[in-house]
């Protein structure tokens, strides 16, 4: 109740008044960099099959979002960034930059042609072993489909009977069932998946992930692309050993479909550990993204695990410029 009523105010008019105030009279940290992820683009209805906790925005919500950003700050690119680390270049002042996981369909449709039109370099990270593999789905789609169109009445679990009667208890159930999934191993994850399938008796939703063709395409026309491991388990819940060929896997996957591509990874849900970090640099990565929230201060910032701004479901414009302050203001339940 608390949080939907700190969510209601920061859309409201005195908020984003508020926000300007404080954009006018902090002053801008030198050598930072802000970095926002997105997931989907895309209206609220058009995939209703497809979990809407990855949805980020409209297309009218990113294209203020965009727009905003090209106003007032100074958007760069991966090169820009992998240029600083290799050759000490100086990033602009309010700097930024866009990037997107999971490699989702309307990236292309919506996201990519709005960022092209107000000069905002794209990356896209992506997870290899789903692009043209129309029989693989990621687990949060599948699992929220399946509690949607399930006959059951209900879902047995170890932590109790989950009653799906209405939308809300199917919501809640989804909301439960996902948070249990990213505090077990991954091989325990889906096999327990499985079952929850299997219990659930519901068709799987439709593949929705750039196929190779298109993500060629869109590397022709400059979206620079990023390893996400292969099959998108949280990278610090398998060996290591299991993780080293997810993301090495994933880097080579990229380079032998479209050639040249830099040596960058994006933590799948932003699990990491020390020793996959250790792995990531001794393997030849260059950078890798996090989903911790926080301004870059480049000169103290650890390059393999570099922070970003994960843009929540349909957040308001004036959250989002909250959080890009120099000294963000925004609640840590954003």
């Amino acid at each position: 109740m608390i949080k939907k009523l700190l969510v209601t105010a920061t859309r409201s008019p005195l908020f984003a008044q508020f926000v300007t105030v404080l954009e006018r009279l902090q002053p801008e940290r030198a050598g930072t960099l802000r970095i926002l992820t997105y997931h989907r683009v895309a209206p609220v209805d058009a995939q209703p099959y497809l979990s809407p906790v990855l949805l980020s925005a409209t297309p009218e919500g990113f294209e203020e979002q965009m727009r905003h950003l090209a106003a007032h700050y100074t958007p760069v690119s991966m090169s820009d960034l992998l240029d600083y680390y290799q050759n000490g270049t100086r990033l602009p002042k309010r700097a930024v930059m866009v990037t997107f996981d999971d490699a989702y369909c309307d990236f292309a449709e919506h996201a990519f042609p709005i960022m092209q039109r107000h000069g905002i370099p794209a990356t896209l990270f992506v997870p290899t072993a789903y692009p043209d593999q129309p029989e693989r789905f990621f687990w949060w789609d599948r699992l929220y489909h399946a509690l949607m169109e399930t006959r059951a009445p209900a879902l047995p679990t170890g932590a109790g009977i989950l009653p799906l009667e209405t939308a809300e208890q199917r919501a809640l159930a989804f909301k439960v069932l996902r948070g249990y999934v990213k505090t077990i191993p991954h091989v325990t994850a889906l096999e327990w998946l499985d079952e929850v399938y299997e219990q659930l008796g519901a068709p799987p939703p439709v593949h929705y992930v750039l196929g190779w063709d298109a993500l060629r395409q869109l590397h022709q026309q400059g979206v620079v692309m990023g390893a996400h491991t292969r099959t998108h388990p949280m990278i610090h819940r398998i060996t290591l050993d299991e993780a080293r060929e997810e993301a090495v896997g994933a880097y080579d996957d990229l380079r032998a479909a479209l050639g040249d591509v830099p040596p960058i990874f994006a933590y799948p849900s932003g699990g990491l550990s020390d020793e996959v970090v250790q792995m990531l640099g001794e393997a030849g990565f260059a950078l890798a993204f996090t989903t911790f929230k926080g301004i870059n201060t480049l000169k103290t910032a650890d390059p393999l695990r570099l922070r970003r701004f994960n843009v929540g479901r349909l957040a308001a414009m004036g959250l989002i410029r909250a959080q890009l302050l120099p000294y963000a203001i925004a609640p840590k339940w954003s």
